[in-house]
């Protein structure tokens, strides 16, 4: 038995922004957009393989849910991007104005920073040594 993550979700306030948004900082594509006849969406991004983690967005609709985009994890980092290219994407994120909390940290083993999503979702970008 092989058990894995298969996707994290997001609650956002507009799909489009928010995939536009990893598309474009990350270089995530979309796996699964489906809007089913009842209206509700299910929108997955990520990186190959497509059967690898990835994002899945849903739409925040309630007023309890609206109070949690953002902040669904009390303040705490939402998730940890890893790349084998961390300065060449620091520098991609700083030119598109998306907000960094932390200039890159280098240590022996890997280096670092953080930044946030349209939403205000807390990212750890890593890059192991």
């Amino acid at each position: 038995m092989r058990n894995y993550l298969g996707r994290i979700v997001l609650l956002v306030e507009d799909y489009e922004k928010s995939a536009n948004f990893y598309e474009k900082n990350f270089g995530f594509t979309r796996f699964f957009d489906v809007t089913t006849d009842v209206g509700q969406r299910f929108l997955h991004i990520g990186s190959e393989p497509s059967d690898s983690l990835g994002i899945w967005f849903l739409k925040a609709d309630t007023k309890k849910q609206r109070e949690r985009v953002g902040n669904q994890t009390a303040e705490q980092p939402t998730m940890v991007i890893y790349t084998q290219e961390l300065e060449t994407l620091y520098e991609r994120l700083k030119n598109n104005n998306v907000r960094l909390k932390t200039d890159v940290i280098k240590t022996p083993e890997y280096c670092f920073f953080h930044c946030f999503d349209l939403d205000g979702n807390e990212i750890i970008v890593t890059e192991l040594q």
